[in-house]
């Protein structure tokens, strides 16, 4: 087997614990299968760590549709909004021990740093498109959405910038606007690199 898809399989294999832990810390307090995934999921990390969990094993198979370098981008860069997000504006506001202390340590700065480090030193440079950005932050928009949605639904909003009844919708968007401006304008700099390190013009 190629390095790089051994080091895509150790990528996906983290990934996939750090996604375990955070569900044996949730099931442990809901004691519900449907239950635990529901809030799991209302949570970008989450989303975002499955996603490229998913994209990571189809690396390390060889799954070339799935591990396309457009989905190995767009997952990096969700990744590493995640880990900056957390790491700039999170960190410590909720105490974790255990297994939950663990999983978050996983999801929110080894595997960020993991997929990052990935794309700069292994992965094949230049397949990406000066179009890819504006499509990738569907993503975190789409989110944004979907996050706004259930926290109105349920009164739970999963992130402070995010918190509808008390930012109200002028800061909200502005909050929204910001994340894909700097999804967008990270996106740019790695279609730059995918391009100086490939010789592409």
């Amino acid at each position: 087997m190629k390095i790089d898809r051994v080091l895509a399989a150790i990528i996906a294999v983290i990934a996939w614990v750090g996604l375990g832990l955070q569900f044996q810390a949730s099931f442990g307090t809901l004691h519900s299968v449907p239950k635990t995934l529901w809030v799991m999921f209302l949570y970008f990390t989450v989303i975002t760590n499955f996603l490229m969990a998913i994209v990571f094993t189809a690396l390390a198979f060889g799954w070339n549709r799935i591990a396309s370098p457009f989905n190995l981008g767009g997952v990096t860069i969700a990744m590493l909004l995640v880990g900056v997000v957390y790491n700039t504006l999170l960190r410590g506001m909720i105490e974790l021990s255990g297994g939950a202390k663990l999983a978050d340590m996983i999801n929110h700065s080894i595997s960020p740093l993991l997929v990052g480090l990935y794309w700069l030193l292994v992965a094949k440079k230049g397949k990406l498109d000066w179009n890819d950005p504006a499509k990738w932050a569907l993503l975190p928009l789409t989110y944004f959405i979907y996050g706004i949605w259930r926290g109105k639904a349920e009164g739970k909003y999963p992130y402070p910038f995010m918190n509808l009844e008390r930012l109200g919708w002028p800061q909200t968007m502005i909050n929204a606007a910001a994340m894909a401006m700097g999804f967008i304008a990270v996106g740019y700099i790695m279609i730059w690199l995918d391009r100086r390190m490939s010789g592409r013009r």
